[in-house]
């Protein structure tokens, strides 16, 4: 059997995952957590194969801290199962090493799929995505610099369009309040907008945020 954790804010998500797939021949959801800080122990505690996490989990600050969490349990596969933009994150948590991304208005027989196919080494990318970096890749500079903003530059950004100030997200990331106001000129220039609010509107309108 595959042993799964679900770290998720909902519990309905929690009720929802146990229910689909308790009669599931290969899949146990062994664990279930609501929050980033109880993942480590859930990990220790049980010999998991695969972890399904919500990238707006509570006590989740950054893309940063999932990659650590492969790093310390290389054995369990990561799936990222989350309302966020798949265009956008999907790619972004590959590199991190997630060895999935599934969109949460998914049908569960599809992240079924996806835990087996991660348990057997593989790394499942939505095709539409697939297809979409092809041709992103062949889009000139100008055209595809949104889809190279930084994992650092899209958090700062998610944070920026909640309308938290650069201390109050410096905080958030242990980073120097410095280092935030670096971020967002990267992204005024990077998105070609001159000021806060249309630099949140075009977030909204790529889908950033």
């Amino acid at each position: 059997m595959i042993n799964v954790c679900i770290a998720d804010n909902f519990p309905v998500v929690h009720f929802g995952m146990k229910a689909y797939f308790k009669d599931h021949p290969e899949i146990s959801i062994a664990s279930n957590v609501g929050n980033f800080f109880m993942v480590s122990d859930a990990l220790r505690n049980k010999e998991i194969d695969v972890l399904i996490i919500d990238l707006e989990l509570e006590g989740l600050k950054s893309i940063y801290e999932i990659k650590s969490i492969i790093k310390i349990f290389p054995k369990t596969k990561v799936i990222v199962f989350s309302s966020l933009s798949e265009n956008i994150y999907a790619p972004n948590a590959i590199k991190a090493g997630c060895a999935g991304y599934v969109h949460k208005t998914s049908k569960l027989e599809n992240l079924g799929a996806t835990i087996v196919k991660v348990s057997q080494g593989q790394i499942i990318l939505n095709e539409d995505i697939k297809r979409n970096l092809a041709l992103i890749a062949k889009q000139n500079k100008s055209e595809r610099l949104y889809r190279k903003l930084s994992n650092r530059e899209i958090e700062v950004l998610r944070f920026l369009s909640d309308g938290k100030k650069n201390n109050e997200i410096a905080k958030i990331l242990s980073l120097n309040e410095k280092t935030i106001s670096t971020y967002k000129l990267r992204l005024l220039t990077k998105l070609n907008v001159t000021n806060l609010v249309d630099l949140v509107n075009k977030a909204k309108t790529l889908e950033i945020v």
